[in-house]
């Protein structure tokens, strides 16, 4: 086994020059930092990744411990995983879809437009091809790679005006991430790339005409719905965001057999923790927007007509020139094919005859306890 052969032949010392002399056993003891991409204010993934350290400690008795590393930090020392890649820190929490400018690959771990939904991420990441597919894909890049998160479809962005058609794209100056940023341009859109305080200031300014962020309730943490009124559906770029726990390659083949097991559960339930808390706090986080007067629009047919037609020629183009990308995604799309006949026909039918007789029923219910918008 490569990781008992790195102890061998590498020794104490060599364990030390690696740079991970503070994750290595002291006795029966294991030490690791954990970088996060995400600050305080993205509560449901901050949470999150607490559940995940939480677990790694109680499930091997408090003899592994992980510490978490304030997100400045990290982003100042060039990333996460970057940071994880170097042994600065032994693991992170983060966006695969933020590395996509280095390779498109690292979007499939994350999100595609008109990609997966959340439970077909998961059913590709567990019993496909896609774990260890991408497995092979990371470790080219030093990682060990665990899903560890997912906010769910996401939505379509905030607007200063209503789409109307796909001509309304062109020349829209749009905070949009991902590959979703790719498709925008194809469009006539001009994308951006803030961060999420300077989207909100850039929306002031009127130096953005739209953004997206994340899901209703990050959204709601930032603030957004109090410069732009119209909150557009579906998000087409992200049917789901995953979120993943990066681990640097020699780091994890020094652990035990025991404490790769206990990394591996922990991260599947710190996974469904997250998905469970968005799945939560989302409706809540819609209810209280449209208490302050936000307009949710459907995206119209032509936009997404458009969208579509111009995510299938960037896919060709890049199964044309990223090998990588060519071989993961083409699994990735036979996968997402044969959901069709069952999401389209069964899952979608049940919940659109289930939408359609709830929503007789609605009434403005009493807004439920939820966190308030948390800009800065």
């Amino acid at each position: 086994m490569e990781r008992r052969s790195f102890i061998v032949t590498a020794g104490l010392a060599g364990i030390l020059a690696s740079g991970l002399a503070p994750a290595v056993h002291a006795g029966q003891a294991t030490r690791w930092r954990l970088a996060s991409r995400f600050p305080k204010t993205m509560d449901v993934a901050h949470e999150g990744v607490q559940t995940f350290i939480r677990l790694v400690k109680e499930l091997s008795g408090g003899r592994f411990e992980i510490a978490m590393q304030a997100t400045e930090e990290s982003i100042a020392a060039g990333g996460v995983m970057e940071s994880v890649q170097r042994g600065s820190v032994e693991c992170g929490h983060t966006s695969p879809g933020l590395y996509a400018g280095k390779d498109e690959t690292f979007a499939l771990d994350h999100a595609i437009p008109f990609g997966m939904n959340a439970r077909q991420m998961n059913a590709w990441m567990q019993h496909g091809s896609g774990l260890p597919l991408l497995r092979e894909f990371y470790k080219a890049h030093g990682v060990v790679n665990f899903p560890l998160g997912n906010t769910g479809a996401q939505m379509g962005g905030w607007y200063r005006k209503p789409l109307r058609s796909a001509g309304d794209l062109k020349g829209l100056k749009m905070r949009i991430g991902g590959l979703g940023s790719r498709v925008f341009e194809r469009l006539g859109g001009k994308p951006s790339t803030e961060s999420s305080l300077d989207t909100f200031s850039a929306l002031q300014r009127g130096s953005l005409d739209a953004a997206e962020w994340g899901s209703p309730h990050d959204d709601l943490r930032l603030g957004l719905h109090d410069v732009c009124k119209y909150y557009a559906f579906p998000g087409w770029w992200k049917g789901s965001a995953q979120f993943s726990l990066y681990i640097n390659q020699r780091a994890f083949d020094v652990l035990t057999d025991e404490n790769q097991t206990i990394v591996e559960v922990a991260a599947a339930a710190a996974h469904q923790d997250i998905q469970a808390r968005y799945d939560t706090w989302n409706p809540d986080a819609i209810e209280q927007l449209v208490a302050t007067g936000t307009k949710l629009i459907g995206m119209p047919k032509p936009v997404l007509d458009a969208a579509w037609k111009a995510s299938q020629e960037l896919y060709a183009e890049l199964a044309a020139n990223n090998p990588q990308w060519r071989k993961i995604h083409a699994n990735y799309a036979s996968f997402l094919k044969d959901q069709a006949w069952n999401w389209g026909r069964n899952e979608n039918g049940f919940n659109n005859y289930m939408h359609e007789h709830l929503a007789k029923t609605l009434v403005a219910p009493p807004l439920k306890k939820s966190a308030p918008a948390a800009r800065g």
